[in-house]
Parts: structure tokens; sequence; C-alpha cells
């Protein structure tokens, strides 16, 4: 277990923990929350052992293997797939070993690590390698793509990807979501619920935070508080545990009213002057309640727009793309919808699909390839950029970004524009001071973005596009977001991976994908479904690519034609029920369903007999797939004997390789398995 005790940790001067304890069991999934600055990122260090404590007592077993996320954006040439790979450290030390083996002709030790690598689970890494990327959202033929071909975003999930990879004990995930879109995170929870570790992750996402934690630790005031449930359970209980507090305050105050009140009375007088002072000493001796100090909540609102027109955008036989050396590329094609006031609407898709795109071009960043965007008299767009950097300078400050606006906007605005004024409106989202002089290149990810806030807030626009408004704000900010754009009297369009905002802002959504923009009937659960399944499909579609190009006898009788049948050539959706219904056609009656039993039994033996036909070389070929790997097994068993007597080193590296080529061919049996017994219940089943 993982254990603190009286713990200080110091960032300089600035003490983060003081004499903090906690215990967190093995096994246990904890999610590390607190302000901006309440030092989780430093509870992290000393996690990893970067940093050691100040004071007091940390203990964590030193036999755990711990996997994170490298913060460095990975610089080489190598093939993803190869990238990820290598996370599985344990796995890279035996394929050295083997390496080094080989050279020096140790039979014994070639032996050995051929051992240890089927236990490591070398036979199937490469494609659980590719599962990981697979499932961040990357597609099929960019897995042997050189890692240095990504974007940014793109090469840090790939070291998420080699975090994952890694086997370990204990997993350290410092906001894992950031560089996710929902696809992705959906992905990434389903693999982290599975998870048989420790975790302990750092995320402003409350969805998230409940979906893979059972536990919460909170950091307030230099203290760590324990609270034996996910993000929504804390909220409760903290807010029980300030209320409980906040009384037990209030009447211990009214106590030393009272006893002070004896004391300031009495303590001239000679007779009572020995209870007065036994009252002092009571006070002396007791131990204060804290008074409730909640976070100051950061609070904001959107300014009622100028005007709305109605309908805010009217698009007609639209392509939406880019330019590529003076070549138009289009990524949404024939794509006609129109955006009403007051609409709230949620647009989804995987990466890549062309969510930004779409946003770009109506926030007129990007031109539209063909077709026509018509926009009503008096749009006023306010723009969230994914990255913040696309709108802001970073070498000024934020008082000079509001100066230039006020003078974009002109005095016709109706907003003030002294100095004076524009310092004022900066402080109601905590740009005090100082700050307002800081130049934007020096800032937070949450400071940049609550400044592009106030940006937009200024314009007072009625349509608003946000693409990944919360990618840096914490949970306090995004509660504040989510309630000034319910408050929004405007249109809003919002691009992000952020359910629990997406949940409480939009009442409709559009899917992006596959070149079109339609409209989502269902809510974010059904979309969620619906994610999980497309990644399960794709992983199957991975896996079957890369076994057909490395077995070619699979390949050939997994794409083997099925027998045919002779059937009747009738026109219906449904071959079989139009089959049994033509060959009936002179004994049914009008109405099917008045058919008599003997009738039924003749169908019912009809449709048995066209599931045994089709299901007869499936069931054959599932019966020589056990055949062989019973007689893998057996030999599997015999050679393992072997290499527990004398024989030559030569002899013993003969059975390693052996024992692994015999286990790569069971890891292709056991796929060709699963796919025949899935289509044997196919068939029962239709």
């Amino acid at each position: 277990m993982i254990n603190l005790k009286n713990v200080t940790l110091r960032r300089g001067t600035k003490v983060l923990l003081d004499k903090a304890s906690v215990t967190l069991n093995p096994g246990e999934k904890v999610g590390l929350v607190g302000r901006n600055g309440a030092g989780k990122s430093t509870l992290f260090a000393l996690f990893n052992g970067t940093l050691t404590e100040d004071g007091g007592d940390f203990e964590m077993p030193r036999q755990w293997r711990m996997g994170q996320v490298a913060q460095n954006m990975p610089e080489t040439d190598q093939p993803a797939s190869d990238f990820v790979l290598e996370g599985d450290t344990r796995l890279a030390e035996l394929r050295q070993r083997l390496v080094a083996a080989e050279a020096s002709g140790d039979g014994m030790e070639m032996a050995h690590v051929y051992t240890d690598l089927a236990d490591a689970g070398d036979h199937d890494a490469l494609p659980r390698a590719e599962a990981l990327i697979l499932g961040l959202g990357f597609r099929v033929d960019e897995l042997n793509n050189p890692v240095n071909s990504f974007s940014g975003g793109w090469r840090m999930r790939l070291q998420l990807a080699r975090a994952l990879m890694c086997p370990s004990d204990i997993l350290l995930l410092d906001e894992p979501t950031n560089h996710l879109d929902l696809d992705a995170l959906v992905w990434l929870e389903a693999w982290l619920q599975r998870y048989t570790g420790t975790m302990i992750v750092i995320s402003h996402d409350r969805e998230f935070l409940d979906a893979v934690t059972n536990v919460t630790l909170h950091i307030d005031h230099a203290k760590l508080m324990r609270y034996g449930s996910n993000y929504s359970g804390f909220e409760i209980l903290r807010a029980q545990q300030m209320e409980l507090q906040q009384a037990s305050f209030a009447k211990q105050q009214d106590k030393i009213a009272h006893l002070q009140k004896f004391i300031n009375r009495f303590k001239a007088q000679a007779s009572k002057a020995k209870q007065a002072q036994s009252r002092v000493k009571a006070l002396e001796r007791m131990e204060k309640v804290a008074p409730l100090l909640a976070d100051a909540e950061f609070t904001f609102g959107f300014k009622e727009p100028n005007n709305l027109p109605n309908p805010m955008l009217a698009i007609s036989d639209a392509s939406f793309g880019y330019t590529v050396d003076d070549e138009p590329k289009a990524i949404l094609h024939d794509v006609s919808k129109s955006v009403l006031a007051g609409q709230r609407i949620g647009i989804l898709g995987a990466n890549g699909q062309g969510k930004s795109t779409l946003v770009k071009t109506i926030a007129r960043t990007m031109p539209l390839l063909a077709g026509t965007l018509t926009e009503g008299k008096g749009l006023n767009i306010g723009y969230f950029a994914q990255q913040e950097l696309d709108v802001l300078h970073p070498n000024d400050n934020p008082l000079e970004h509001m100066i230039r606006l006020a003078k974009e906007l002109g005095p016709g605005s109706g907003e003030p524009s002294r100095e004076q004024d524009l310092r004022n409106y900066l402080g109601t989202f905590n740009f005090s001071g100082d700050m307002v002089k800081q130049t934007v290149g020096s800032m937070s990810g949450g400071e940049k973005a609550r400044l592009v806030l106030a940006m937009i807030v200024w314009q007072r626009p009625n349509l608003l596009l946000l693409d990944e408004p919360t990618n840096h704000l914490d949970l306090a900010t995004r509660e504040a977001l989510s309630m000034a754009l319910n408050e929004f009297e405007g249109t809003v369009m919002l691009v992000s991976h952020d359910r629990a905002l997406l949940r409480a802002v939009c009442d409709e959504f559009w899917m992006v994908g596959r070149g079109k923009v339609e409209p989502f009937d269902g809510d974010l659960d059904d979309y969620q479904k619906y994610l999980l399944e497309e990644s399960k499909r794709l992983r199957e579609v991975a896996k079957n690519t890369a076994r057909d190009a490395a077995v070619p006898s699979v390949s050939a009788v997994t794409q083997a034609p099925a027998p045919a049948v002779d059937t009747p050539s009738v026109p219906a959706r449904n071959t079989t029920a139009s089959t049994t219904i033509a060959t009936n056609t002179s004994k049914t009656p009008a109405n099917p369903a008045v058919a008599s039993s003997a009738e039924q039994r003749k169908i019912e033996a009809q449709k048995r007999q066209q599931l045994a036909t089709q299901t007869r070389p499936l069931k054959k070929e599932l019966e020589q797939n056990e055949q062989r790997m019973a007689s893998i097994e057996a030999e599997k068993t015999s050679l393992e004997a072997l290499l527990t007597t004398s024989i030559s080193p030569a002899d013993m590296a003969n059975a390693g390789r052996r024992l692994k080529a015999l286990a790569d061919e069971v890891s292709a049996l056991e796929e060709r398995w699963l796919e025949l017994t899935s289509k044997l219940e196919e068939a029962a089943a239709a």
C-alpha cells in the first residue's frame, strides 16, 4: 500500500502539504482533486520519485512497477507501433537479452529467455500495441507512420498508449484526457475500468472521474482528505462535511462568547476571580474549529446580444476543407444545414473527420471550398479556438489584448474602453494586479482560456462557436462556463469531449463523419454505445488485416465463399423467410398466421436443414481447429518436460524456438476459433 504519515512538501518557499497523512490500498482507483496550484502535480512527483518529502514518512512498495505518461514531446522517426511497443519495458529487456544470448551462442540463456518471452506475452505484443493506438483514435493506415509525422496532440496520444502498454502495478495519469476527443475518451474509460493495478489520476473531467475512480483524494489547505467514493460522491460528502463544520464553528463561537462574557464581567471581583480564571484556562485549552473557508467561486455571464438574426446561418450544398499546394482538399461534402436563433448544437465525431474545419469555416478563419454559406444580418460570432494561440498574441499581455479589441470594436460598441475600465473588467475574470501585465506566452493553459473567454464576452456575440473550450479549465471554471452558456440568449455550437458540459448545454447533436454532417438521433449515452461498438469493429478489422497478412491459409479460409443453398428466386428483404413462404405458396392460406401445425413443423424443418447446410463447413473447421490445438498442447508439454532434463545448449535453443513458434500458432488458432464460434452463434440466432 501507499502510506503518507505527517508528510510535508514544499515547492520553493511555498508549503503545499503540511503534515498530511493518508493511506491508499492496492487496486484502488484514486482521483486526485484540488484547486489549481494546490499541489496535485507536486504530489505526483513524490509518487514517481522525482521529489522527496521535506518532512514525515512516505512509503510505497519498492517492487511495484510504475506506468506514467512522459511529458516530453517524442522526437523520433520510429513507426508508431514500434514506439508504443517499446513501452513494454519487460518485453524490451527480454528481447535485448535474447539478442545478447544469440550473439554469444548461450543456448541455456536462450531457452530461459524464450520461456520468459512467452510468459511476457511476446506472441501478441504487437496486436496489443496496435489495439491501444487504434483505440486512441488513429487509423489503421497510420500504424506504421513515423512518430514525427504526427502533430503534437497526436504524439502525446502515442505517449499515453506507450504508458498503457507498460506492465505496471501503479499507473499515474496527469490530465490524460487533454488531447483526446470524445471517441478516444470513451475507449480510454473502458480500458481503465479493466486495469487491475492501483491508479491515481488527475483530471478536471467529472464524468471521466466518476467512470474510472472509486476513491477521491482532496488536497485542501495543505492537507489530504480521503473520500471513499468517485467525484460525484465526494461532492456530496464534502458538502455535508462543510455543513457540519460550519455548524460546529457557529456552536463553538457561541460557547466562546459566553465564556468571554463571564470573564469580562467577573474577573475584577475578588469573590469570582478564581471562577473567572478557570474560564480563561478552559478557553485556552479549547481546540478551535476552523471557520468554513470555501474557495471563491469563479462566475461570469454573457451579455445580452444586440440582435438575434433568424436564421443565423444557412448552408447550402457546401464543401468544407482546406487547400494544399493550391489544390482544394474537401473533407465534408454536400452539406446543407441551417442554424436558428437560440439553438444549442453539440457537434460530435472522431478527430480528423472535420469538426474543427466546419467550425473554423463558419468562424471565417478558413474559406468555403464550394456551395454557399449565408449569414444572417447582424451576425456577430464569438469564436473559441481549440488552440488558444490561434487568437492570442504570446508576446502581449491581457491588457494589451483588451485595448486592441476595444479599438477594433470602436466607440459604437457601447462598451467603456478607458484603461481602468478594462482593468476592472479583466479583474472579473481573475486577472488582477500585475497579472494584467503578464505576457500571454508565460501563462498557464487555464489562464489563456480565461482570457479568450473574457475577449468573447466583451464582443457581445449572438453566435458562439466553441471548439474544445474546456481543455485547460479546472472544474470550478467549467461549472461557471456551463452556467453562463445556459443563460446565454444567443446560439451555441459546441465541440467538446466534456460530456458534463455537452449534457448541460446542448439539446441537439450533429454527427460529423464519413464526409457528411447529419443529425444524430439520440443522446450522449446512445453516442457512447455507438462509439464502443465502432471501436470494437475497427479493432476486429485491424486484427483480421494483420492476421490475413501473416497467415494466408487462415485468410483464405475466412474469405472462402459459403456453400451455395438452392433457394427460389424471390425478391424479398429476408431471404430465409422469403424462401420458406415461396416454397409453401400452394399450401399456405392467405393469412400465414393460421397455418396448420403440420405446415409449421415443415417450415421449421426446412429452417433447420438450411442452418445445417450453412454451418456444416464452419463446424468441420472448428473441429479441425480444436484437434490442432490439442496436438500443439501435447507437443508443448513434451518440450517443456525436455527443458527440465540435461540436454545440450543447442537442443535447448531449438526447443525454445519451437515453443515460440507453437505459441504463435496457438494465438492464430484461438483467434480463428473465436471467429468460428461467433459465426455459428450468429447463424443460429438468424
